[in-house]
């Protein structure tokens, strides 16, 4: 199962020159530039770890791509995303969040639903062979 989470999630994975490509982007809007991993790609699971602090005062994508490579390099089996950051109103707004890195062999789960009383809802994820 591919995990799709954030932009880009149903396109093939993408290049480190498209990579790059979208860091400038970002760059160009004046946005701070973030990079997390995890091993536990749970949708609920928003809380992953920084990779080092947000990139306020970068304004060069090769910064950030050297980040990146320093975190692929530290943990190439982990899921690493990549978030942008608009600071304009006052406080931190997500602009844009992708996948850049997937382990070699994706875990393969099935999430499971539990309705409980009052509409209550309980997800799990069970491996599947």
């Amino acid at each position: 199962m591919r995990i799709t989470q954030g932009c880009f999630s149903f396109l093939p994975d993408l290049s480190d020159e498209q990579i790059t490509a979208q860091v400038e982007y970002m760059l160009s809007r004046d946005w701070a530039v973030s990079l997390e991993y995890t091993d536990d790609p749970h949708p609920r699971n928003i809380y992953w770890e920084m990779w080092g602090h947000p990139m306020f005062d970068l304004r060069d994508a090769k910064g950030v791509m050297m980040e990146f490579e320093d975190c692929r390099k530290a943990h190439p089996d982990a899921y690493i995303r990549m978030q942008a950051f608009d600071d304009t109103r006052g406080f931190e707004t997500v602009m844009m969040s992708f996948i850049v890195n997937r382990p070699a062999e994706e875990p393969r789960l099935t999430m499971q639903r539990t309705d409980y009383e009052g509409r209550s809802q309980k997800y799990g994820w069970t491996a599947r062979a």
